[in-house]
């Protein structure tokens, strides 16, 4: 069975010692963003990804995938200096899975374009990997926070409770924040997947077939925004179904 970890110190602890454990050129780090209709959030979001990559000392790319979205958003990251990738509006894990085989790094980050993340924890979801404790980090909203969960609707935290707990009884493993999309994934590890989610359910599609295959994952915690502008693209009850139905054919698989 794979190990999975939960960082027991806080963030501003994690950063402070990630300050010290810089590869400058060792490293290729490709962070893959989604995106659909987020000309507000995206040039923001790829201006501070980039920038903290930089003060990371890593070899690196920002790919942002745009997944048919029929406002500004693809060019504005572009503007940006993203390597944008423009794909027909079919749901993001489409898009996640289109940005990974583009994917050019040892390792793979992936976040969201709304603001709900912030680009300046990748260090955080990369910690592990780089230590080589882990081969998969997921940037829980939940660990060690009791201010992120008040953030987040009542709805999403309930379905995202029951998803842990289907996906935890499946495995065997504690499950604090499977939904969350702010990860760090070896491309070895996303090769040997065979991934096929389309739209949300990639996230457990992802984390189950990991565990499945033996992989080391490991769960940290992040800071997390709820959006400010724009609207969720997550139907509650239409996606929260594929989820159910992703975590169990991904166990079964």
């Amino acid at each position: 069975m794979a190990n999975y970890l939960i960082h027991e110190g806080d963030i501003s602890e994690t950063m402070a010692k990630d300050n010290g454990c810089r590869e400058r050129g060792a490293l290729f780090v490709s962070v893959v963003i989604p995106v659909f209709n987020e000309e507000v959030t995206v040039g923001d979001i790829v201006t501070r990804t980039k920038k903290t990559l930089e003060q990371m000392g890593v070899t690196y790319e920002v790919l942002v995938v745009d997944d048919g979205s029929v406002d500004r958003s693809a060019d504005i990251a572009q503007e940006r200096g993203a390597h944008v990738l423009r794909e027909p509006h079919r749901g993001k894990g489409f898009a996640l899975r289109s940005g990974f085989r583009q994917a050019k790094g040892e390792l793979v980050v992936t976040l969201d374009a709304d603001g709900s993340h912030k680009p300046e924890e990748i260090p955080l979801v990369l910690r592990y990997i780089r230590e080589d404790r882990a081969d998969f980090v997921v940037g829980s909203r939940f660990a060690n926070s009791e201010a992120n969960k008040t953030k987040i609707p009542k709805i999403n935290r309930t379905g995202n409770k029951l998803f842990n707990t289907l996906t935890g009884y499946l495995t065997g493993v504690k499950i604090s924040d499977s939904q969350s999309g702010f990860r760090a994934i070896r491309a070895s590890l996303i090769k040997k997947m065979k991934l096929s989610s389309h739209g949300y359910e990639v996230e457990s599609e992802m984390l189950v077939k990991a565990l499945r295959i033996g992989a080391r994952v490991a769960e940290t915690p992040i800071s997390f925004d709820q959006r400010t502008v724009g609207n969720s693209k997550l139907d509650p009850l239409r996606d929260g179904a594929r989820i159910l139905y992703a975590i169990i054919t991904s166990y079964l698989s």
